[in-house]
């Protein structure tokens, strides 16, 4: 089903709800090498309607909280909100979000429809001129998010998803990855 409350979300239909993932691992970039963190976390995606651009473009919207936390020591390391839209004419997905260390990112892609569930793929680089990055300046200077891609795979009531920041930090590009695999919790 992909039409939900009159709305015909498409392949983002499958992701309305909650869910939960014990099995994640973030890699990231350190001074003197790789860190590797195990993490847990929760990601809502809401239905939240649809809006027309412009007279012309329709795009269903979900909008997402995605809360992450280290299995070492419970603590939060990522919190990160934002939304998924998808356009039937054109067949594209646009993610959109901010995180709170001053990088906003616009990423596009496709979504497709796979059985009960979905595949989305999505990106974005600095030197995109369609689907791009927003840097503050001590982030651009200093940890330089230099591309972003996100892959998100729905079966029923199981996500799994890969994520890729290339980052220029610490005098070398560094490829930071976060992967997960969720059950739907409600």
């Amino acid at each position: 089903m992909t039409v939900v409350d009159g709305v015909d979300y498409g392949p983002l239909a499958c992701l309305i709800g909650t869910w939960k993932g014990e099995e994640g691992m973030d890699v990231a970039p350190e001074p003197d090498g790789t860190e590797e963190n195990p993490y847990y976390e929760s990601i809502v995606y809401e239905a939240c309607g649809d809006v027309t651009n412009a007279e012309t473009q329709m795009l269903a919207i979900l909008r997402y909280h995605q809360v992450v936390k280290r299995k070492s020591n419970d603590k939060v390391f990522h919190n990160e909100t934002g939304y998924l839209t998808w356009d039937a004419v054109s067949g594209t997905v646009t993610q959109s979000f901010a995180i709170p260390r001053g990088v906003a990112i616009v990423a596009g892609g496709t979504g497709e429809i796979v059985g009960d569930g979905s595949v989305i793929d999505v990106s974005a680089s600095l030197d995109s001129d369609d689907y791009t990055i927003t840097q503050a300046p001590y982030m651009r200077d200093n940890a330089s998010t230099q591309s972003f891609t996100h892959r998100i795979e729905v079966s029923g009531d199981s996500l799994s998803y890969e994520e890729s920041t290339v980052i220029d930090i610490y005098g070398s590009v560094f490829d930071h990855t976060d992967a997960n695999k969720l059950i739907r919790d409600s």
